[in-house]
């Protein structure tokens, strides 16, 4: 299948992810911000971040049932009211008047992120599978891509002194706007999605698969989200980068993770999804040692930059290896039970982070994030033969 059809087939889904890279790189840039206003620690503002993975993990744990009803009611439309959501989530932190505000805030913010990124990556590992088209990579480059853009306009107008009261809404706007891409024709993806309700539900997810898949992601987001949101703070507190221009960390991160699952997307062709795997958490472990070892910021932002090359292809590849490994009739509920165990990464990674920040530096916190990608290669066996399901859920 030619780069076109893969453009085709995902119009809807790489919509999907495209908003909430834009959504989550209109956030991030803000979180100094907000940090100061509520006058709490590094350690604190961890364990605040703690509820966008509690909203999330509740939404994840009930998106197969919620994606099913929805589709059964709007069809090819089902994503419309999700990026709907989406959009009025993003003007929640306005609300907050203090720590408890933003917890409350972040919940929302969570549960609408993961209720459409779900509703997406099922659709994705679909399409995958019926039509034999490499499609993740593709479609989380495109959230990269506007994380990046979204984290460097959002950057700039903090540089500028432009108040989060004027910088949301307008993102939030935009969120709608994109969202209108949903009312369009069914496409490949979301026939391929009507497809699948006509086979039997309930089938069986393998434990190993479950573990294996889970324990892959889990390393990825604790390495994407301790990046996106401590990048900022390391680069201003200890390179020396303004402040506002510390946004161009997270966003120098995102922009490469984008360039990286653009060309994932034809090396999945060539080398494979494990292979894949093993030589970019090789290239995320150097990245992360480079942060780690030097307080130079330039060449920090190298090793942001590798990071992001290495981080890159590890959530949409171990996606469509779990999608692939995963009984037919029960695909959605692996990727959502995956999904689950991965996410917990977004509930560890800002606490430790912030942790350490408050204890020894975020120096050894980008040490951590090394050790967390080399793991994803000793969690690959199940992956690499996913016919061996012994045990069972």
């Amino acid at each position: 299948m030619s780069f076109a059809a893969e453009i085709r087939a995902s119009r809807a889904t790489g919509a999907a992810l495209a908003m909430l890279g834009a959504y989550w790189g209109g956030f991030v840039p803000w979180l100094p911000e907000y940090k100061a206003r509520m006058g709490v620690s590094d350690a604190v503002l961890g364990q605040i971040l703690l509820a966008s993975a509690a909203g999330g993990m509740l939404a994840m744990a009930l998106a197969p049932r919620v994606g099913r009803w929805l589709e059964a009611r709007l069809g090819g439309r089902a994503m419309l009211p999700l990026g709907l959501l989406l959009a009025l989530a993003h003007l929640l932190p306005l609300m907050v008047g203090g720590p408890w505000g933003m917890v409350v805030a972040l919940l929302g913010m969570g549960a609408a992120m993961s209720s459409l990124d779900i509703a997406a990556n099922v659709h994705i590992s679909e399409a995958e599978e019926r039509k034999g088209l490499h499609l993740m990579n593709l479609n989380h480059a495109l959230f990269s891509l506007a994380f990046a853009v979204s984290a460097v306009a959002n950057g700039l107008a903090r540089r500028a002194g432009v108040p989060p009261e004027q910088a949301l809404p307008v993102v939030a706007l935009v969120l709608a706007a994109m969202a209108l891409i949903f009312l369009g024709p069914r496409d490949a993806v979301h026939q391929a999605s009507v497809g699948e309700e006509a086979r039997p539900r309930g089938g069986v997810v393998p434990l190993a698969l479950v573990i294996a898949g889970g324990s892959v992601l889990f390393a990825a987001f604790v390495a994407e989200n301790s990046v996106e949101t401590w990048a900022t703070f390391h680069f201003e507190r200890n390179l020396g980068a303004a402040p506002g221009e510390g946004a161009f960390g997270p966003a120098m991160f995102a922009f490469m993770m984008g360039v990286g699952r653009l060309f994932g997307q034809a090396l999945a062709r060539v080398l494979g999804s494990v292979r894949l795997l093993v030589l970019s958490a090789g290239l995320g472990v150097f990245g992360a040692l480079i942060v780690a070892l030097s307080g130079i910021l330039w060449l920090s932002i190298l090793g942001v930059a590798l990071i992001g090359l290495g981080a890159a292809v590890v959530v949409p590849s171990a996606s469509s290896l779990i999608g692939h490994a995963a009984p037919a009739q029960a695909r959605a509920r692996a990727i959502s039970l995956t999904w689950m165990v991965g996410f917990t990464g977004f509930f560890i990674g800002p606490v430790v982070m912030g942790l350490i920040a408050q204890t020894v530096g975020l120096f050894w916190g980008f040490g951590l994030i090394a050790v967390l990608m080399g793991s994803i290669v000793l969690a690959l066996g199940p992956l690499r033969q996913p016919e061996a399901r012994a045990a069972q859920l």
